[in-house]
């Protein structure tokens, strides 16, 4: 593939999503031309791999110096304080969830970046939301200042779309599960720890019910997703808010079923904690036909092949 001419800016580049998406993009753009950034210390698996800045986003003006400088063509803004995390200090999540995309999309405008994406997530739905194949346009009325910020950023992404033209993008994402990043302060977290579990301890203590379905994906299936999203020709964009993104639903008792065709002596118990009452509120499948229709998303992985793959590549 030839090297595009783009310059990247990755912010909250060593999240969990951050980490696989900066490697994935230098192999499309090329190392040099993706800096990855983070309030923290450059990620393990970043290390070598290209250049490296350490941003604070909450500082515009630092952010702007940068932005100039390398001649940034494009912004992922990843850097966000989730669900779980959110409900402990509701207003700190608030501020940085809100004014960091603010000022993102405020130097994109001034600086006319080609294009900004932002992620939005499945916590913007509330209990009054349909639960089954949630649509892409239905009510939302979110009960977790995580929901409550994401739904207010995906209006503010829409505003500076139509109101300035940014070519802003955003996925809704389900639940993420990786192995090669840890999991980052979310509702889902349990999807992750129960492989780690497993695998050292042969047993698992789940922070949700036994039933509680959850949409869910592996994440080589996100990363795919946000770059095909990205590459998109503009006019084939329909949803400027964030599209909904679906790929599989499961509940904790079915990835432990899952888990002990592989280890048979894996055994799991269920102590609910505050974040069942997070998840109750979120949808059990995803309808994400306009994701579908609009730029072919297709999600490649199930239960059982993620389930696979995840126990494969952390028993190394």
């Amino acid at each position: 593939m030839s090297m595009k001419k783009d310059k990247i800016l990755v912010i909250g580049a060593c999240g969990q999503i951050g980490v696989e998406l900066t490697l994935a993009l230098r192999k499309m753009y090329g190392d040099t031309n993706v800096i990855a950034s983070d309030l923290r210390e450059e990620h393990d698996l970043l290390k070598g791999s290209g250049p490296y800045v350490s941003l604070d986003v909450m500082n515009k003006e630092m952010l702007h110096v940068l932005v100039i400088r390398h001649n940034i063509t494009q912004i992922y803004l990843l850097a966000a304080i989730l669900s779980a995390t959110g409900e402990k200090n509701p207003l700190l999540a608030w501020h940085i969830n809100m004014q960091s995309l603010l000022n993102v999309l405020d130097i994109a405008k001034e600086e006319g970046i080609d294009k900004v994406y932002w992620p939005s997530s499945i916590a913007v739905f509330g209990p009054d939301s349909p639960k089954e194949t949630t649509p892409q346009h239905t009510i939302i009325e979110p009960t977790t200042i995580y929901g409550i910020s994401k739904f207010a950023g995906e209006r503010w992404c829409e505003y500076y779309n139509h109101r300035y033209g940014v070519d802003v993008r955003s996925l809704r994402y389900p639940g993420l599960i990786s192995y090669k990043s840890a999991p980052g302060g979310g509702t889902t977290d349990y999807a992750i720890e129960i492989f780690h579990e497993a695998l050292e301890e042969k047993k698992y203590t789940c922070f949700l019910s036994e039933g509680t379905y959850l949409p869910m994906m592996y994440m080589p299936d996100a990363i795919r997703a946000t770059i095909e999203l990205m590459e998109a020709d503009k006019s084939k964009i329909s949803v400027r808010s964030s599209y909904n993104l679906g790929a599989m639903s499961f509940s904790p008792k079915e990835i432990a079923a899952e888990i002990k065709k592989h280890i048979p002596e894996f055994t799991i118990s269920y102590e609910p904690d505050y974040r069942q009452q997070i998840a109750d509120g979120w949808p059990q499948s995803i309808d994400d036909e306009l994701a579908r229709a609009d730029w072919g998303w297709k999600p490649e992985y199930c239960l059982e092949k993620m389930t696979t793959d995840m126990l494969k590549n952390l028993a190394k």
